[in-house]
């Protein structure tokens, strides 16, 4: 006679289901420190290239994996980043500012041993100006919401085709500075709307980003994923028309 074969055991639905998810979140971390980070915009200080509200996808590859990699949980470097790249002037990059807890996105204009300044507005690299062009008037919604005019600049670094700086006031503090000398492993950023960006000018204690060590940098912004409005909201379908169609997918120069 032939033996009975076991019956095989029922899998266990919650354990597969505790399983899958396991599995998921593993995967999903993985991702997250080491290829692709999403991060939302909340401010206008990088307008017109990125507006509040915009959804932005970031990669950890391109720069290395400093000590806010895996964000908010400990990643272990100290100093410097594994597998270190170095960024080029003009990259838009997500970091942390020293002694903050705050992430920060602006365009990276300094690298290590520059001296940078700013005279009526326009950017000196090593005494040199940045080569600039006006574009034109943009209008463009301010801080308070309202539609304000803002002078459109092509701002060009080396060879790379350029991005737009917006000026919106003029003899504004920020117009005009000393000179700053970018230390060893660090960086200096600023945000493209110049006259309403906290950053690199700004020292940390004021609010501002200071000067940025290496092992700070988090992620290269590659394009905006979506963008919304502020009156829009996830469990609110009526809201959903709010989205920005323009923006989906949209590569950040």
């Amino acid at each position: 006679m032939a033996k009975n074969k076991k019956a095989k055991k029922p899998a266990n639905p919650v354990l597969e289901t505790l399983s899958t998810v396991i599995w998921a979140l593993g995967i999903a971390i993985v991702l997250r420190t080491f290829l692709f980070q999403p991060f939302h915009i909340p401010s206008g200080s990088m307008l017109p290239g990125l507006m509040k509200g915009d959804y932005i996808i970031t990669t950890k590859y391109s720069l290395g994996y400093g000590k806010y990699a895996a964000a908010p949980l400990p990643f272990p470097v100290k100093k410097g980043r594994l597998f270190e790249r170095e960024p080029n002037r003009g990259d838009v990059i997500v970091f942390r500012p020293e002694g903050d807890d705050k992430n920060f996105i602006k365009r990276l204009v300094g690298l290590p041993g520059d001296q940078l300044q700013v005279q009526k507005g326009r950017l000196f690299v090593n005494g040199e100006a940045i080569k600039t062009e006006l574009i034109g008037e943009e209008t463009y919604s301010n801080q308070f919401g309202k539609d304000s005019i803002a002078e459109a600049w092509r701002e060009t670094f080396g060879t790379e085709n350029g991005h737009i700086v917006f000026d919106t006031q003029k003899n504004n503090p920020l117009d005009n500075t000393s000179v700053f000398t970018v230390p060893s492993n660090h960086y200096f950023m600023m945000g493209d709307n110049r006259d309403n960006s906290f950053d690199s000018r700004v020292p940390v204690i004021k609010g501002g980003a200071g000067f940025i060590p290496t092992e700070n940098l988090m992620g290269k912004a590659e394009f905006v994923l979506l963008s919304v409005d502020d009156d829009f909201a996830l469990f609110k379908p009526w809201t959903w028309a709010n989205m920005r169609g323009d923006r989906f997918f949209k590569g950040i120069k």
